[in-house]
């Protein structure tokens, strides 16, 4: 039974099923337990679009990395380093209220080089070798724009739809639409991370991997560093797996007269992740142990793969999930919001995520994942093209948030390699042509996936919601 139909049984007629002699209890257990749809290979029930990916590992980089610093070469910005940003640019916008009124703000050109990259000739900072090393295999979207400029609201609005708490975030429509790959791992995975020096790392809020008003099995599951990735996974002392299995057998049978009578999908939640935490004991773990990886391979990711919790050992984490059959890994590092720390921590922050990025691209590709994987990088938005700090004090120089153009790249599951869509204008401020609104890469993203993403919906309270609103249209343009 795929989970669409499940829950037009499980909500639709529950009054109906929950009262009659035998209910649907025993039809969504086992849906859940053992008959969900596992693979991707033909249509989605949604729709009759071929899927390009099976899976997705989104590199969120939370705080917002500085796209004319990156990855949006403009010599005009660094011609007029230092003077003034024209009125014309600044007028309707509004920004941050550490910068407030941006009139008389200076121009701050790339604190390094750019170069033409590979044979696509995309431009890439020297802050990124690792990245630019890839340009071929990659996809930026330089033309990115969005509404928000707050960081927990704008974060919120690529991951659910909307800007306040309480939408299904990405992973978790995937999980409802289209079901798991794996019965012994989640279907939605978040990671996360931060350099522990950072000054300027973000908040990570359970909602960025939540379910919304979804049903809960749905929600993304955190792995944490160390020994436990998965918490209260290790049975007590005491306590061996016949006992808790027993003990499992016992709550299942109360919790299945309950969804007998009541046909609650939250009971029936319940009872499936009480068994995925029993499995979970045993493929966790191994998950975990990298000690199997080639040398080669922990070499590629650099030398902070060694220690868990970093964004090098997430990236191979991902990996390792996506290979086992998980569906949407959503890894988050903070520490981009560089408002008066450009010429510091924006250096440590790339050293931190280029090379782990990029091997995770090459790896994915070497086994043969790539062509079905879709590997996502970009923060919530952009920093501004002008300087927020004194110009004079060197040492704190820093960028606003940005959100009128801004770049994130692409690679594998269905997108084209060594392409560069839309343009900014010669300072990087606005976007100059074809524009990638926030609910335009989500229905990109999900049309990867073989999803119409207007066909992907949920009633709550009265209406259907979807990911993308009332909004958004298909990238074309990028897709392979």
């Amino acid at each position: 039974m795929d989970p669409i139909t499940e829950r037009q049984l499980l909500v639709n007629r529950r009054y109906f099923f929950g009262r009659s002699a035998t209910g649907i209890g025993t039809a969504a257990l086992a849906s859940m337990l053992g008959e969900e749809a596992f693979g991707n290979e033909g249509p989605s029930p949604l729709t009759q679009i071929a899927p390009k990916a099976k899976r997705v590992i989104y590199l969120f980089q939370n705080g917002a990395p500085s796209h004319v610093e990156l990855f949006d070469y403009k010599p005009e910005l660094a011609k007029r380093h230092g003077q003034a940003v024209p009125d014309s640019y600044l007028a309707g916008k509004r920004f941050s209220t550490m910068t407030g009124n941006a009139s008389g703000k200076k121009l701050l050109g790339a604190l390094e080089p750019f170069h033409a990259r590979g044979q696509s000739g995309a431009t890439v900072s020297d802050l990124m070798p690792h990245t630019a090393a890839i340009a071929d295999e990659l996809c930026f979207v330089k033309s990115m724009y969005t509404e928000q400029v707050n960081h927990a609201p704008a974060i919120n609005f690529f991951l659910s739809g909307n800007q306040l708490p309480g939408r299904p975030t990405i992973g978790s429509w995937l999980s409802y639409g289209l079901g798991s790959l794996n019965q012994n791992l989640p279907t939605f995975v978040a990671m996360t991370s931060v350099n522990k020096d950072t000054t300027c790392g973000q908040i990570f809020y359970d909602f960025y991997w939540g379910s919304g008003f979804l049903p809960s099995r749905h929600q993304g599951v955190k792995l944490h560093p160390g020994q436990d990735p998965v918490l209260y996974l290790t049975n007590p002392q005491g306590v061996s797996p016949a006992l808790r299995r027993n003990m499992l057998d016992g709550i299942a049978k109360l919790n299945q007269r309950k969804l007998d009578d009541f046909g609650d999908p939250e009971i029936a939640t319940r009872i499936a992740q009480y068994e995925m935490a029993y499995r979970m004991q045993t493929s966790v773990p191994e998950l975990a142990d990298i000690s199997g990886e080639p040398k080669e391979v922990l070499e590629m990711y650099g030398p902070q793969v060694h220690q868990p919790g970093t964004y090098a050992r997430n990236c191979l984490l991902a990996r390792r999930l996506i290979e086992r059959g998980t569906r949407f890994v959503q890894l988050m590092h903070a520490g981009w919001d560089q408002h008066n720390s450009l010429t510091t921590e924006l250096y440590t922050q790339c050293k931190d995520t280029d090379q782990p990025s990029a091997a995770l691209v090459k790896d994915l590709k070497m086994r043969g994942l790539l062509d079905d994987t879709l590997v996502i990088w970009g923060g919530e938005f952009g920093r501004t093209p002008f300087i927020q700090g004194d110009f004079n004090d060197r040492p704190k120089w820093g960028r606003d948030h940005h959100p009128y153009a801004f770049t994130i790249w692409m690679a594998g599951g269905g997108v084209k390699a060594g392409m560069t869509h839309g343009e900014s204008d010669e300072l990087g401020f606005n976007v100059a042509k074809d524009g990638v609104h926030v609910h335009d890469f989500q229905a990109t993203l999900l049309h990867l996936l073989g999803i119409d993403h207007e066909k992907l919906t949920y009633k709550f309270q009265g209406r259907h919601f979807r990911l993308t609103d009332v909004h958004g249209h298909v990238v074309k343009a990028v897709l392979a």
